[in-house]
């Protein structure tokens, strides 16, 4: 008897202390952001950069004791899915997310998985942050979706113009990879260069993605012998062998693109061959940084190992959602009420110098404000890393 009422005690006991440290290790409620993205194939630093930067803020948040939304102190969690660049992986993740009760969702990364997962967000409720560039998507009547980062057809006109006026430029040629993604940057950027007055003597010219000899890709086009040659749309896992390429072949022009690239991944696959490679590039460069900025950079750094320099925007998307929700606390599960406040939505940037402010732009580019604002800045490729060329805004 006494044996028993010993292990019944003992069980209680027990029981009260599990208790006790679930009470103390979850003192805060949970509220969940999603992301569903691509991190895995060849564009999977893209989505990898934002799940990693996502999670390097969630952790420094909750590390500091929360974020308090309306009188409540929540600690974040980031609920990810690969998509796998795939538009019918996008919406199995968010309708996952949906299921999970999750209303906010940066990504995707790509164009067809951003329009792809547009009705499963507007039947659910889902404001999301993509990283695609479709106008669509951002116009009436569409309103769930937040251009995460600068649009193509915003940063290449701005390096178009800075390339005219510091280097002479007055031809470029175009190539692409055979997808919607960057077939409609291209389409974009052959817009802009004509609209500058630029001379375009290549853009038909395309590859297929699992391209891995890109000599006969660009023999046709170098011949043209363009002042700038504009890799549209291109992959971090594709830049590299092009760029390298193209040097091989004699190429002593200019090369760009107006996607976002990897530092890391340029040195191993071009070396050398890729100094002087333009390409839009993150916000911690010194001349905007503040110190939470490189904190931040500190922290992704110390969290995985490395750092992708792009990770420097996408810790955006997150920092606006958690700052709306401060705003108007009743926007947590309601997305109305988010869209409502985004209009006069302003608050201190807490990654950039001076007065900056976090606040939504795109009337110019959509009629309405659906875009976060980020500095554009463009970087060249020197000796293994980034470096700024300039800086610009968007409205």
């Amino acid at each position: 008897m006494k044996k028993r009422n010993f292990l019944k005690t003992t069980a209680l006991a027990s029981l009260a202390s599990l208790t006790v440290a679930s009470a103390a290790w979850a003192a805060n409620p949970v509220l969940k952001i999603g992301f569903v993205g691509v991190t895995s194939g060849p564009a999977a630093s893209w989505g990898i950069s934002n799940q990693r930067s996502m999670e390097t803020r969630a952790a420094w948040v909750n590390e500091t004791g929360g974020v308090t939304i309306g009188g409540t102190t929540y600690d974040i969690k980031i609920v990810a899915f690969d998509d796998q660049k795939d538009p019918k992986r996008a919406i199995a993740g968010m309708e996952k997310m949906a299921q999970e009760g999750i209303h906010y969702v940066v990504g995707p990364n790509v164009d067809d998985g951003a329009a792809a997962v547009r009705p499963v967000a507007e039947s659910k409720g889902i404001m999301y942050f993509p990283y695609a560039f479709p106008k669509s998507l951002y116009q009436k009547p569409a309103s769930n979706a937040v251009l995460g980062m600068i649009a193509n057809y915003q940063s290449g006109p701005a390096i178009y113009k800075h390339l005219i006026k510091s280097k002479g430029i007055k031809s470029v040629a175009f190539v692409a990879a055979n997808e919607s993604d960057p077939l409609s940057q291209r389409d974009g950027g052959v817009e802009a260069a004509k609209a500058l007055g630029l001379q375009v003597v290549s853009s038909s010219v395309t590859y297929q993605v699992d391209t891995t000899d890109f000599t006969p890709v660009l023999l046709p086009v170098l011949k043209t012998r363009p002042d700038l040659l504009v890799l549209s749309g291109v992959s971090p896992a594709s830049a590299p062998q092009l760029i390298r390429s193209a040097r091989e072949l004699g190429y002593k022009g200019l090369i760009s693109t107006e996607t976002a690239q990897d530092a890391n991944v340029l040195k191993e696959g071009a070396g050398n061959l890729a100094d002087g490679f333009i390409s839009v590039g993150g916000a911690s460069t010194p001349e905007l940084a503040s110190d939470m900025m490189r904190d931040f950079v500190k922290r992704y750094t110390k969290m995985f190992g490395e750092y992708n320099d792009e990770s420097n925007t996408k810790v955006y998307a997150l920092e606006y959602i958690l700052e709306t929700l401060k705003a108007n606390p009743s926007a947590i599960k309601d997305v109305a009420a988010f869209k409502k406040t985004m209009d006069t939505f302003e608050a201190p940037n807490p990654y950039m110098v001076g007065n900056a402010k976090l606040k939504y732009v795109g009337m110019s580019s959509f009629g309405q404000k659906r875009q976060v604002s980020v500095p554009l800045v463009v970087n060249v490729y020197k000796n293994g890393k980034f470096e700024t060329m300039f800086v610009a805004q968007v409205d």
